[in-house]
């Protein structure tokens, strides 16, 4: 070997705790189960949240979140007449909130008792198993 090769070889790493834990989670294979919830009124999109982590957590559940997502605005321009005050405008703007919930290792209980919960209108749910 020249002295070139010798100075550009790295020595051998050690395996971290870090990495051995993920290797260990993919053996396991981690289930999570995330549920998005969207509404237009941050209130009572709050109050569906809390109803939801204490259902998860009944049945002692990890729960992670809530997490808020970026509040999706829609805004519209509208005349206020078609003829004689055509040039003036009005605006509105739907807000749309959203938050994520993850439940990590959720078992047949957990899952079972928050499809039979009731939330109320106007909040929308999508879960996916990850």
């Amino acid at each position: 070997m020249t002295t070139s090769e010798t100075k550009t070889k790295k020595p051998s790493k050690t395996v971290s705790a870090k990495a051995s834990k993920a290797k260990v989670k993919e053996e396991g294979r981690e289930v999570v189960l995330r549920i998005r919830v969207r509404a237009y009124e941050s209130k009572i999109l709050d109050a569906s949240v809390k109803q939801i982590i204490d259902t998860a957590m009944r049945y002692d559940a990890k729960v992670v979140g809530p997490v808020p997502l970026p509040t999706e605005i829609k805004k519209y321009t509208v005349n206020r007449a078609s003829f004689v005050y055509k040039n003036t405008r009005e605006q509105f703007e739907m807000r749309v909130h959203k938050r994520v919930i993850d439940i990590l290792n959720p078992n047949a209980k957990t899952i079972e008792s928050l499809t039979n919960l009731s939330l109320p209108s106007g909040v929308e749910i999508d879960v996916k198993m990850i």
